[in-house]
């Protein structure tokens, strides 16, 4: 463990820790937690305090060393200092919370900075929390263990998406016609949605809708998802239940909030002729219409037993055709094909 200590001694005048009662007994928790502090006299302080609880402790001496460090194995809470050489603390987290591996670790920043702007900067770049040197070892030890509990939470919710996301594959997975189809509607929807100047929570969705669109399928029988044959009318009425289904399986997660439109609607149709609700032009939520044009380009592109793999060309062609029918919504359709013709598809 480096803990660049050095032989230094608390200067009386100037304690890091005010006087509290220190009443809290030691957590014996596993969690790890990271201490970001040019200062080897705070590091040290803050990694005795933590290190008597039972906590498992790493330290940087900087901002860059930081983001090595949670590189390498990701801790459960970020103690974080804010003036900093090489990389201020502000940068450390504003790069913490733009990247999808790490926003959801918490970040404390710990300072001297009291000034209304600073704590500003600070929310901004997106801390979950403060504590002011000196630093109080009730709210220190208060104040970790609060945010371990909602981490703990956060990971038993990446979890169960993660859960998710596996049944949407092995749904995929049954038919080999379908190999790598929602990897390509994440991508293709998320291009199409950066292309319209979609939000970021919206293109998140694009990504997750690409990947779950067809989980309800897990609850439709094999005999009738994999019939080589055409399909009766009434198995044709259960498959046009796998939308509802999936939505029911994903409505728990409020994480998932933005992307049940995505499952549901994803087949209604811009005239009205669609499922599960016959939503008709505007009605359909955009992400869901974004969702059906990249799934009509990559069936008509990519071989399925009922035909071959179409060239682009004739792929555009049929979508015309069909939108000029009062299917599907031309001005993304046009957008979509504007975006491949332009090499912008990933």
């Amino acid at each position: 463990m480096n803990r660049h200590i050095e032989s230094l001694e608390l200067p009386a005048a100037t304690p890091f820790f005010q006087d509290a009662p220190d009443s809290l007994a030691g957590e014996h928790e596993r969690s790890c937690i990271l201490i970001v502090d040019d200062s080897t006299l705070d590091r040290r302080v803050l990694q005795d305090e933590l290190e008597a609880d039972g906590y498992q402790v790493q330290t940087a001496i900087d901002g860059e060393e930081a983001l090595l460090r949670v590189a390498e194995a990701p801790p459960d809470v970020i103690l974080l200092d804010v003036v900093m050489p090489k990389l201020d603390g502000f940068e450390v987290c504003r790069r913490l919370k733009s990247d999808p591996k790490t926003i959801l670790i918490p970040v404390v920043m710990v300072t001297t900075l009291s000034q209304t702007e600073e704590r500003i900067r600070g929310i901004e770049a997106g801390a979950d929390e403060f504590l002011s040197k000196p630093v109080n070892r009730q709210e220190l030890k208060t104040r970790v263990r609060s945010l371990l509990k909602l981490k703990r939470h956060t990971d038993e919710l990446e979890n169960a998406e993660t859960v998710l996301f596996t049944l949407a594959i092995s749904v995929e997975a049954k038919d080999p016609y379908t190999n790598g189809h929602c990897d390509r509607l994440a991508r293709y929807s998320v291009a199409l949605g950066k292309t319209l100047g979609l939000p970021g929570e919206h293109l998140r969705a694009l990504h997750r809708g690409g990947v779950l669109h067809d989980v309800g399928k897990i609850g439709i029988p094999d005999s009738i998802l994999l019939k080589p044959g055409p399909l009766t009318k009434e198995e044709r009425e259960v498959i046009k239940s796998h939308p509802v289904i999936g939505e029911r399986i994903c409505a728990p997660l409020k994480s998932l909030r933005l992307v049940l439109p995505i499952i549901r609607h994803h087949h209604e149709r811009w005239d009205g002729g669609g499922y599960p609700d016959g939503l008709a032009g505007g009605s359909i939520p955009l992400t869901a219409r974004i969702l059906q044009v990249v799934d009509l380009y990559d069936a008509f592109t990519t071989q399925r037993p009922y035909k071959p793999a179409y060239t682009k060309e004739r792929a555009f062609a049929i979508m015309r055709e069909e939108t000029a029918r009062g299917w599907w919504d031309s001005t993304l359709i046009e957008a979509f094909i504007s975006m491949v013709l332009e090499n912008r598809l990933p």
